[in-house]
């Protein structure tokens, strides 16, 4: 080829190459947007959650089954421990003269399937979960404790308790008494209701939920601003936080440990953290001899360092426990420290050397304990100087009765009455004092001095010592810049119909 022809050719090529370059550059980009409009439709959200263990209400075990119901349901009210506000929502009001016989008056409501949600809706419903014993019929059994629920009429729910009981509102906010249609209380066919739920909330669901993959949930009535459509989809929460981070997702509903420091400057202004209805404590067998001084309990409850357990096996999904009521249900803040949550390793083998005690010890965890369980033995017997083994619990429907124990608990009501009544009932604490301010708080009414009553109550289990606290659950969630209005709530998690995009 002639030298002069050369050049020509070499920047033929040059322009041919840019233009293959320039293509594949503009087509990349061309899937990147469509990519993009896929997870920015207009008015639809998409959310990453866990597989739900259940969607029956009264029946939850996590907190995708929580937010999920609160989507699909309007509980009476809204109840506010922090402030002890109640918000009336498929109630329209609550009362009651002597704090014994309470009256509900209801909001007219409809099921999704276009049945009249009445006062005969709830009646049979609370019927129906007390006889179920599913995981929220306490609040039934063991916190209202009626001796009657009647309906007078369509639209008035007559409640009946056995005592003074001033925690009804809050109580009421509770899941395990959203109302059920009467096709499924008719049917009793829980697993096809838990797969197709009907409810009275602002969205329904548009199709069975599908295990493994999701389900789309559409909007009742319109709200300007707010999602019409929710498309959920299951994953992994570190895949579908990495999504959100990408512009593919809207919402990852909760952040691994892995992902939980970077989510503080990757997300900075774009995401929250909420406290959930579980709490851990280390309970103490009264039965066991070795532990009926406080001196003792004390001792193995400062020998605990929380700091390190929530950020080593609890994977910083629980904050360290600074009260025995948790944030999530606490009435307002103490007005002192909790002297047992402080990890003291010095005080606590100087305490244990004021008293004979010896070894060796079993500490016993249960089911999905075992990692967090092991760690905190290995901190008691490094600070107290004691034979101390984790073992296994045997039988999980009875306490261990010859060594500490750790004790989890998911809550299902945001009234302080069910957790301190269920912690000295489990360790088989009895004192007349405690009952006597417990019975105090309750008839107390939602005021400053049932908040005030109840903090005595504490104030005695934490002196006593018949449980330690431990650590209290919290949620993560982080969104994309198009999301906005993302709150959470303790006993729902995030709040999808708020959610403006």
């Amino acid at each position: 080829m002639p030298d002069d022809l050369r050049p020509a050719v070499a920047d033929g090529r040059t322009r041919w190459f840019s233009l293959v370059l320039v293509f594949a550059v503009v087509l990349l980009g061309l899937v990147g947007c469509a990519e993009s409009t896929d997870a920015a439709r207009p008015g639809v959200l998409t959310v990453g959650v866990r597989e739900p263990a259940g969607l029956l209400p009264a029946d939850l075990r996590d907190q995708a089954g929580r937010m999920l119901v609160g989507a699909l349901w309007t509980p009476l009210v809204d109840y506010d421990a922090a402030t002890g506000t109640v918000t009336p929502r498929a109630a329209d009001s609550i009362s009651s003269a002597d704090q014994v016989s309470w009256e509900v008056k209801l909001r007219t409501t409809r099921f999704h399937d276009g049945t009249p949600v009445t006062a005969k809706s709830y009646v049979d419903t609370w019927r129906t979960v007390a006889d179920q014993r599913w995981a929220g019929s306490g609040v039934l059994t063991e916190v209202l404790r009626a001796v009657e629920i009647s309906a007078p009429d369509e639209r008035t729910l007559r409640i009946v308790l056995d005592r003074p009981f001033g925690q009804v509102p809050a109580v009421l906010a509770s899941p395990a008494l959203l109302p059920l249609p009467a096709s499924v209380l008719a049917s009793r066919d829980w697993a096809g209701f838990a797969a197709s739920p009907i409810g009275n909330g602002p969205f329904r669901m548009a199709g069975p939920w599908r295990p493994g993959s999701g389900g789309r949930l559409v909007r009742v009535d319109d709200a300007a601003g707010k999602a019409r459509e929710i498309e959920l989809e299951v994953g992994d929460s570190a895949a579908q936080y990495d999504r959100v981070k990408s512009g593919s997702l809207d919402l990852a509903t909760e952040v691994p440990g892995g992902r939980h420091d970077a989510m503080h400057h990757e997300f900075a202004e774009r995401h929250a953290m909420w406290p959930l209805p579980e709490v851990g404590y280390l309970a103490f067998p009264l039965s066991d001899t070795r532990f009926e001084d406080s001196t003792v309990r004390h001792a193995f409850a400062m020998a605990v360092d929380r700091a390190a357990l929530a950020a080593g096996p609890l994977a910083d999904q629980v904050d360290p426990a600074r009260a025995i009521l948790p944030p999530g249900i606490a009435p307002g803040e103490r007005s002192g420290p909790c002297r047992p949550c402080t990890h003291d390793a010095a005080a606590a083998k100087s305490l244990l050397g004021q008293v004979s005690f010896a070894g060796p010890v079993s500490v016993y965890f249960g089911a999905g304990q075992e990692e967090w369980g092991r760690s905190l033995v290995d901190q008691v017997r490094t600070a107290l100087g004691v034979e101390v083994t984790a073992r296994q619990r045997g039988d999980e429907a009875n306490e261990p009765g010859d060594g500490p124990f750790l004790l989890t608990r998911s809550l299902n009501t945001p009234s302080p009455h069910e957790l301190l009544a269920a912690l000295a009932q489990s360790v088989g604490y009895i004192d007349e004092g405690f009952a006597q301010q417990l019975a105090a708080a309750d008839s107390a009414g939602l005021s400053a001095e049932s908040a005030q009553l109840y903090r005595i109550a504490e104030n005695q289990l934490l002196r006593e010592l018949p449980v330690a606290p431990l650590w209290s659950g919290h949620g993560h969630a982080v969104w994309a810049a198009r999301v906005h209005d993302v709150t959470a709530k303790p006993l729902q998690g995030i709040d999808l119909a708020s959610i403006s995009v």
